[in-house]
């Protein structure tokens, strides 16, 4: 398998034992730092620019707003009055002594014996200081002498007294409206016309506007305003998707650093640091586990590629989303390693997934809690995955935690959105079926690829009605009935010493299919009463024949598509032992161990290479033996266990192994209690009196 060639290529190169670490780690680097996953939340953005996402705030913040303290100063500018200096002496005196120079120009027209009425009315329009209509200039000569001089002092009188009052320019008007009400009664409309018109022309503003006094009132108001602070919440949208960006919203952005390039050095240095944490932790437990209890992760490089392949695409879909980030099956890698391997690995490997695939995001602690917690809670109720049932527990357990995180992270920032909260709680549950479904099918990639079987295969394999179980069931039910019974051995002892226990019993289930096709040569499916033990023929084909039942068992395993790992009982449950029996005839008639060529009664082998396939090596001879010898109590069957397993042992048989002396042990325990149980003494019952066939009872 495409596996086990590339665990030798990288045994065999020495230098690649530290080659491969070091690689490692740097394509985990490269799978942070790549712009894949360095690309900001936004690309920059300016005012103006259209948002093409959801920009949320990636944590809790707050800062000086410029622009809104700017729209408070402003407020304030706006309400303070315009300042004006005291009303000026000078520019009264000024107005009312230009008012008499305008009375005596207009006496002296009066006077004028030598001009026309025509001529005098023109010469009062011709006045620069005043507008004169021509109503009002006749009315002003066709006064006598003593109207006219009252006319004039009332003029100056009014104007005086008006000027007297602070006048600012937007008060002019007033003053002049208001003007009339202020003539004495004691003239008739057409004099208080004249008045009105003359003396309103010459009110001026004589409290002018101080801009330096205006502009210290104004700033005194603007320092008085406070900075406003603005303040975003983890999670906030900051601009929605299809706005356009305004400065408000810019100047937001800019605080979270989205408006100009980020330092990249800053992003490599922490990239370096996570990635030399995480491959430390992941070297130290595979040194650990391994001097601890002298176990070896399988398949290692399989399993970091597949891990390279989930981180890769966690961080070409994960950045810049609010909803995909717990929508991406992180479980699903955890899932399928524990139940191809042990939950353990499944473990360690999903703690280092879920670091990487959560960081630089926007809540990278909480996200990387998020993954693991719901993948760990998913390994321990998936367990091995024998049942379609137990993987949509294992879902429903995912989607349930990850949606009660989800709830708790919300409560614990004071931010519950019931709509955000809900969608994301939806995403949680997708994600928990997602990923048991997305399990199914890496178990089938991987199992393909490192020969591994998954335990959904082995269950339907361990099912009686298996189309080649059915058949050596129907042709060879001795054999059928010998792999039961070496199955049950196997899977007992399996269980004591902790490896795995379904894959031995389906491998002994099959680990003699061979026999089908000359079932009758094999004392177990021949008739209790014609027992032929192959004395007449001669030993060395007998052996070959026998020999032969491992090649047509592989034979019908690539005919009937059984995995690579099941395959491995049937070539391996002899290893290179000899047919003991025929060896044993071939030496009687050649009178010498001399003349006996071994190597034709040995079987091809090879040896057991895992401890599932030696619990089947040393199971079908213990049984075998058993069925055989017939002992008559525990004694006799604790020395045949004894015998069989010293027997492999001494002979190298489980040197390839991983088998300690505490499991053979263990493994001779349970199989005296299996056994004890199997073939203890039973009860001969009497026979039943023959019934009278009329009567119906017994006889006497």
């Amino acid at each position: 398998m495409l596996a086990k060639k590339i665990e030798e290529f990288l045994r065999n190169n020495k230098i690649l034992h530290v080659a491969a670490p070091v690689g490692l780690g740097f394509v985990i680097f490269l799978s942070l730092v790549l712009p894949i996953s360095l690309r900001s939340s936004t690309s920059l953005l300016d005012i103006g620019d259209v948002a093409f996402q959801d920009i949320h705030a990636p944590r809790t913040f707050s800062y000086e707003s410029q622009i809104l303290t700017e729209e408070a100063r402003t407020e304030a500018e706006k309400s303070v009055q315009p300042v004006y200096l005291p009303a000026d002496p000078s520019i009264t005196r000024k107005q009312v002594e230009k008012l008499r120079v305008v009375l005596n120009y207009i006496s002296a027209i009066r006077s004028d014996i030598f001009a026309t009425l025509g001529q005098k009315i023109e010469d009062l329009q011709k006045i620069s200081d005043l507008k004169i209509s021509g109503d009002v200039a006749e009315t002003i000569l066709s006064l006598d002498d003593a109207r006219w001089a009252a006319v004039q002092e009332e003029s100056l009188y009014l104007l005086e007294q008006v000027m007297r009052n602070s006048i600012r320019e937007d008060q002019i008007a007033n003053m002049q409206r208001n003007l009339s009400t202020q003539i004495s009664f004691d003239f008739s409309d057409s004099e208080s016309e004249i008045i009105n018109d003359i003396v309103s022309q010459l009110i001026t503003a004589n409290s002018l506007y101080s801009n330096d006094a205006t502009s210290a009132s104004i700033e005194t108001a603007r320092s008085k305003v406070e900075p406003v602070i603005k303040k975003f919440v983890a999670g906030e949208i900051i601009v929605s998707s299809g706005e356009v960006i305004d400065p408000l919203d810019w100047e937001a952005l800019q605080e979270l650093g989205y408006t100009e390039p980020k330092n990249k050095a800053l992003d490599y240095i922490s990239a370096g640091l996570i990635t030399v944490v995480i491959l430390i932790y992941n070297v130290l437990y595979i040194r650990r586990i391994r001097q601890t209890s002298g176990k070896k992760i399988q398949d290692l490089p399989v399993i970091a590629i597949t891990f390279l392949l989930f981180l890769f695409t966690a961080k070409l879909i994960i950045p810049n989303h609010t909803i995909l980030p717990y929508l991406f099956p992180v479980a699903a890698f955890g899932l399928a390693i524990s139940s191809l391997y042990d939950y353990e690995t499944g473990l360690i490997f999903s703690i280092s997934l879920s670091i990487l695939a959560a960081f630089n995001e926007g809540s990278t602690v909480d996200l990387a809690f998020y993954y693991f917690l719901p993948t760990s809670i998913g390994i321990f109720v998936l367990g091995r995955g024998r049942r379609i049932t137990t993987f949509f527990m294992a879902g429903l357990a995912i989607g349930l935690s990850g949606a009660a995180m989800v709830i708790s992270y919300r409560l614990l920032n004071s931010y519950l959105d019931f709509t955000g909260v809900s969608t994301l709680i939806g995403a949680a549950f997708i994600n928990g079926f997602g990923s048991v479904s997305l399990t199914l099918i890496i178990q089938f990639i991987l199992s393909q690829v490192t020969g591994k079987v998954t335990a959904l295969q082995l269950m339907d394999l361990a099912r009686p009605d298996h189309p080649l179980l059915q058949e050596l069931l129907l042709n060879a039910p001795g054999s059928y009935q010998h792999s039961l019974q070496v199955s049950n051995l196997a899977e007992q002892a399996a269980k004591m010493i902790n490896c795995d226990a379904l894959l031995t019993r389906v491998g002994a289930l099959y680990h003699d299919v061979g026999k089908l096709k000359n079932p009758q040569f094999f004392i177990e499916n021949q008739p209790v009463n014609q027992i032929n033990t192959h004395d007449k023929v001669n030993p060395v084909l007998a052996s070959k024949t026998i020999v032969k039942h491992v090649e047509d068992g592989l034979q019908l395993a690539q005919q009937y598509n059984l995995p690579p790992q099941i395959r491995a009982f049937i070539r391996e449950h002899h290893a290179t032992s000899l047919t003991r029996y025929q060896y044993n005839m071939a030496v009687k008639k050649a009178g010498s161990e001399d003349k006996v060529d071994a190597a034709a009664f040995r079987y091809p082998g090879p040896n057991p290479a895992s401890k599932e396939t030696a619990l089947l090596m040393m199971a079908d001879g213990c049984e075998a033996r058993v069925r055989a010898e017939s002992p008559k109590n525990v004694e006799e069957i604790a020395q045949i266990v004894d015998s069989a397993i010293d027997h492999y042992l001494n002979r190298g048989f489980l040197s390839q192994t991983d088998l300690t002396l505490n499991d053979l042990r263990l493994v001779k325990q349970s199989f005296v209690k299996t056994l004890k149980n199997t073939y203890h003494q039973r009860i001969k019952y009497p026979e039943n009196p023959v019934e009278n066939e009329k009567t119906g009872k017994s006889g006497g």
